[in-house]
């Protein structure tokens, strides 16, 4: 998998991709991140990228004649053109179904906005996907590239250590329901146990506590995801939840 990330602070992304899976996945060969200063197609001496809204307004706007040449260049310089993201709060909020499809890709491009955003001739031009974390908005779109870059990587074979890790998430493969709570030592802190059916060694009984718990949770934290199933969702027995409870 290969990501191209077109920024305007490139160095934003250093420490990001110095650690944990991604730095193994990059040394394994698995993932490919290239970093592209959008500055670099600026020629006037200050690197000009942006410019005052015709019309009037706050702000600046980044501008056409900068960002459509960097991504045709650097879109030009692998065999496949990629698929190419836009980073914006007026997209499609990325969500488990579309990182899976994304997985799928051979290489992503990922446009990171600044300022007051592109002129409106750069999504004209290039025909982005535009994709967006939420009803809220960041100071650019790099913090969003990378929650692209860290779900997607998630789902490349080798990447993770435990391929269940990712097949069991919450939402993936179209799963609509939360995981259960999870327990490690020690046994017991600050008064909280962990529950007791966790470490009977009995793997059906907490096979079914796991799901069990999943129910809860979902319905309790996300009743949403389960609109449409209330049907076919049977919470567990009164007692079982009062012992899940206590056993919190």
């Amino acid at each position: 998998m290969r990501f191209d990330v077109l920024t305007l602070f490139p160095g934003i992304f250093e420490s990001f991709l110095d650690e944990s899976l991604l730095k193994s996945a990059i040394e394994g060969g698995l993932v490919q991140v290239n970093l592209h200063n959008i500055r670099d197609w600026a020629h006037d001496r200050h690197g000009t990228v942006d410019d005052t809204p015709y019309g009037g307004g706050a702000g600046m706007v980044m501008k056409v004649d900068k960002v459509v040449p960097c991504v045709e260049d650097v879109q030009s310089a692998a065999p496949t053109a990629g698929r190419l993201l836009l980073m914006s709060p007026q997209g499609r909020r990325l969500d488990q179904p579309l990182v899976e499809e994304l997985a799928r890709e051979e290489r992503i491009l990922l446009l990171c906005g600044r300022y007051e955003g592109f002129d409106e001739r750069i999504i004209e031009i290039l025909r982005p996907q535009e994709v967006s974390l939420g009803d809220f908005i960041l100071n650019g779109g790099e913090v969003a590239a990378m929650a692209v870059i860290e779900s997607v990587i998630r789902l490349i074979p080798g990447v993770l250590g435990d391929a269940d890790s990712a097949r069991f998430d919450s939402f993936s493969s179209g799963n609509r329901i939360l995981e259960e709570p999870q327990y490690t030592r020690p046994r017991e802190y600050r008064g909280l146990e962990v529950p007791e059916i966790l470490l009977s060694g009995d793997h059906g009984r907490v096979d079914k506590w796991r799901a069990q718990q999943r129910v809860l949770r979902t319905l309790e934290r996300r009743p949403d995801l389960l609109e449409g199933d209330r049907e076919t969702i049977t919470p567990p027995p009164a007692e079982k939840r009062a012992d899940a409870d206590e056993n919190k």
